[in-house]
């Protein structure tokens, strides 16, 4: 690698770190329920060796009933140990390793390159690795304990080890590590790998058919890492109910049920074609290709997004200026004269991204659509190189390049500006219900008061769903109390959870018959509008959040 080059990237890599470390515990405003999760588990083993539920260092964690798998619990356990159980240690691994897959994706288009076209792969990469660094997609899942983006980013990794193996097979046995833990970090890894993989050999299959013999010591290894989480997936019922929940073929969804309708009318009319059109097989395809089609709507990419918890207010997912580039990016990886391996391997990849969350509800899906990146960035880096080189190419005066390049730069610039305003200082103002913002000054006073009191009654309807992991996450409970003391026996989406004089349900003021004090945390809705609260707690906009009321 080139001096100038590596001075670039260690300048990139630093604005990936900025971005993703400055205020890493406070934006977004609050950790949810499934950070909360991940950060009390991973406390719990370093105390006990086992997670809420009482299992010892379980490979699939229970957590709300989604049986979630399990690396980034352990991922979280060091930063844990080092900066205690608080917002910003259960996010850091998803930080830190944001940051290498920055990295990551420099040296990936950097493999990807013929060497004959070293120079352009090294100005690609760059600006590939730049664009994932300031990318709204990948900072917003970067700053958060979710796990999807430490999967993709296990991903680049694996096939970047991948590609260096093609010169070096002993690559491939870190390519078969890095494939196989990425499938214990995410739900979506379980399709998305074995897809990529599949990938890898339509494309390289000359080369691996050459090196076969030494392919098998890679694919013993990833066997043995990834078959043990494959086997208690599909051998506990339980395992299954995330996917069942969330499936486009579950048999409870409305979807199918609407269908179900359809073809009893069209039985009892005697309508063969509608027979035909609504089966089930056919319903079930048209929802695929809709789900996968939708992944792809311009609006959803740049402007509007989805859910509040996906991006800042008023933003898509990728910024508005990346459109032309990645639409010039489509263009020359077709025409250009780059590495006919390389067009087909991003070309491959972007196809097969959204195909996890096509079977599945809720679609278009960023989470579950991660890998997106970097093949959407690496293309928003070929269009970029290829209008610089056209406008170079232009033969005007120089004053007509410096302004051409000027208009480029300030788009951009100004994009990129409003979206860090909008993430830094809006989002939180603007989401804080949505992150469930109130918990981290509510908990510290309850317990304080909580000697006073007999028993403590905390709603878990939304938007304080799931109140009982909060409170374990910011007391700080002690794992063994909590297990010994039956808590785990009531948890996942069970109504009613309870440990020490704690019970987490819903609040029915006008029916509640307690005896002696108690304590109700809850919603303003839970309470009447004429009853004084002990302690008022309220959203970044000024609004209500929780209030405190004794009985």
């Amino acid at each position: 690698m080139k001096y100038r080059v590596r001075i670039i990237l260690f300048f990139i890599v630093c604005v990936a770190a900025a971005v993703r470390f400055i205020g890493l515990g406070s934006v977004p405003p609050s950790p949810d329920w499934d950070e909360a999760a991940l950060g009390y588990n991973a406390w719990s083993i370093v105390q006990t060796g086992r997670d809420e539920y009482g299992e010892w260092f379980p490979l699939i964690f229970r957590s709300f009933d989604d049986y979630k798998p399990g690396l980034y619990v352990y991922l979280a356990i060091p930063s844990i140990l080092l900066f205690g159980l608080t917002t910003f240690a259960v996010r850091f691994p998803s930080a830190i390793i944001g940051v290498f897959a920055v990295w990551a994706t420099y040296s990936l288009v950097s493999h990807m390159s013929h060497e004959r076209y070293k120079q352009y792969g090294e100005k690609i990469g760059l600006w590939a690795a730049f664009f994932m660094a300031i990318s709204p997609w990948h900072v917003q899942f970067s700053r958060i304990a979710f796990e999807a983006s430490v999967g993709m980013a296990f991903t680049i990794f694996g096939t970047l080890y991948f590609l260096k193996g093609l010169r070096k097979s002993w690559h491939w046995y870190l390519t078969a590590i890095f494939y196989a833990l990425a499938i214990y970090v995410y739900q979506s890894e379980k399709v998305f790998i074995p897809l990529l993989m599949m990938c890898l050999v339509i494309v390289y299959w000359r080369t691996l058919l050459s090196f076969r013999q030494k392919l098998i010591g890679p694919a013993m290894v990833f066997l043995v890492i990834a078959v043990p989480f494959y086997w208690q997936t599909l051998s506990d019922p339980d395992a299954l109910l995330r996917a069942k929940g969330v499936s486009l073929f579950a048999d409870q969804t409305p979807y199918l049920s609407r269908t179900v309708e359809r073809l009893q009318r069209d039985e009892a009319a005697g309508d063969v074609l509608g027979k035909i059109l609504d089966n089930r097989r056919v319903t079930y395809a048209v929802g695929f290709a809709r789900s996968y089609i939708s992944h792809f709507d311009l609006n959803w990419l740049f402007i509007s997004g989805d859910q509040a918890r996906h991006q800042p207010p008023e933003f898509g997912h990728l910024y508005f200026f990346e459109l032309p580039l990645i639409l010039i990016g489509v263009y020359m990886l077709i025409y250009g004269t780059f590495d006919r391996r390389a067009k087909l391997l991003i070309i491959l990849w972007l196809i097969v991204t959204p195909i996890p969350a096509s079977i599945t509800t809720g679609t278009p899906h960023p989470i579950r659509t991660i890998h997106f990146l970097p093949g959407i960035h690496i293309l928003s880096a070929i269009g970029v190189v290829a209008l610089i080189h056209w406008i170079g190419c232009i033969k005007r005066s120089p004053m007509f390049k410096w302004v051409a390049f000027g208009v480029l730069g300030i788009c951009a610039a100004g994009n990129s500006a409003y979206y860090l305003v909008q993430y830094s200082v809006q989002y939180a103002y603007a989401s804080s219900q949505e992150w469930q913002y109130g918990y981290e000054e509510a908990v510290p006073f309850v317990s304080s008061v909580a000697s006073d009191y007999d028993r403590i009654v905390v709603s878990n309807q939304d938007p304080l769903g799931q109140s009982y992991i909060f409170f374990l996450f910011y007391m700080k409970y002690d794992p063994a109390s909590y297990i010994s003391g039956g808590g785990s026996e009531t948890g996942g989406f069970a109504e009613r959870h309870s440990f020490g004089k704690y019970e987490f349900r819903p609040i029915d003021w006008n029916a509640e018959q307690i005896p002696g004090r108690t304590l109700y945390v809850g919603r303003p809705v839970d309470f009447p509008g004429n009853i004084p609260a002990v302690k008022t707690i309220y959203y970044l906009d000024g609004s209500p959040a929780i209030l405190v009321v004794e009985r």
